[in-house]
């Protein structure tokens, strides 16, 4: 697979990995057509799963569509950190053209970047976790 591509490392694809960021939302980047919720992971990399149900998105092509738009924007983010990475559609979200979502997407990419940045920094090591504390 090319570089550029889209691997089965950058997606979430078990329904715990799902889960997880939905249990344990630590950046949430709304806007009238979507709702990006992220939960830092230890990989080294972004992750992202997508959710779209057919209330909001009635045909399978204007899921489809969306879908590889918000996988193509995602791909394009450089600067995303290590997060999972979880888009949910909202209503209206099928009246919008290809170049609106990439503008509106792109916005909320930078918006979940700045966002990540203000969360407390996770310990380097799990095993770390409550050695720093002192024994009371």
């Amino acid at each position: 697979m090319k570089a550029s591509g889209f691997p089965k490392t950058a997606r979430l694809l078990k329904p715990r990995d799902y889960s997880e960021v939905f249990s344990n939302v630590q950046v949430r980047v709304p806007h009238k057509h979507f709702l990006i919720l992220a939960t830092p992971n230890a990989l080294g990399h972004a992750r992202i799963g997508l959710v779209f149900s057919k209330k909001h998105l009635k045909l399978a092509v204007q899921r489809n569509r969306v879908k590889r738009v918000v996988r193509e924007t995602f791909r394009l983010q450089p600067a995303l950190p290590s997060l999972d990475i979880v888009v949910l559609g909202r209503q209206g979200l099928a009246a919008v053209d290809n170049p609106e979502l990439h503008t509106i997407l792109n916005e909320l990419w930078q918006r979940l970047v700045r966002k990540a940045r203000s969360l407390p920094t996770a310990p380097a090591h799990p095993d770390t976790v409550g050695l720093s504390k002192g024994s009371g």
